[in-house]
């Protein structure tokens, strides 16, 4: 584990929203200049097919909205206890998205690049692990939704 940084100012820039659709891949730079590591993550939908349904026409992503933007507000602090961060950015669509569009974007400085890349992972993990955000995914002939990876380590150890 990196050690925190303790260059880094006592506050944390954060920006963190629900989106309705995907969410812009254009952002400015964020955070404490001095802070020399940056890193930007986007996750896009997969152009896909079912094997039974065909090709993928959207996700569609529905949340616990309050809920999700309080838990993203709480990660996004504890990156700052874990890694140093001096700023995050997190923005996650809501409603319909298309392959090739962007589902998720994060964003966070720290004084390092070691430390950003390891909150960026740390971040986007821990987001689909407990935050409540739903995927469905809307086939050419059907829908299903996608189980979040707490709900397959929940299955793993219940069966």
């Amino acid at each position: 584990m990196t050690k925190k940084n303790t260059n880094i100012p006592d506050a944390l820039a954060m920006d963190i929203t629900l989106t309705k659709g995907p969410p812009s891949a254009t952002v400015d730079s964020i955070g404490d200049p001095a802070a020399g590591g940056e890193v930007l993550f986007l996750g896009r939908t997969r152009d896909e097919a079912h094997p039974e349904y065909g090709p993928l026409r959207a996700l569609h992503y529905t949340a616990y909205e309050t809920m999700a933007i309080e838990q993203l507000k709480e990660l996004a602090a504890q990156s700052k206890q874990k890694y140093g961060v001096s700023a995050v950015r997190i923005h996650h669509a809501l409603g319909a998205v298309e392959p090739g569009q962007i589902s998720v974007l994060i964003q966070v400085r720290s004084g390092h690049r070691a430390e950003a890349f390891e909150a960026c992972r740390w971040l986007i993990d821990e987001l689909k692990k407990s935050v409540p955000i739903w995927k469905q995914e809307i086939w050419q002939s059907s829908q299903t939704w996608s189980v979040s990876t707490a709900d397959q380590a929940s299955e793993a150890t219940h069966p």
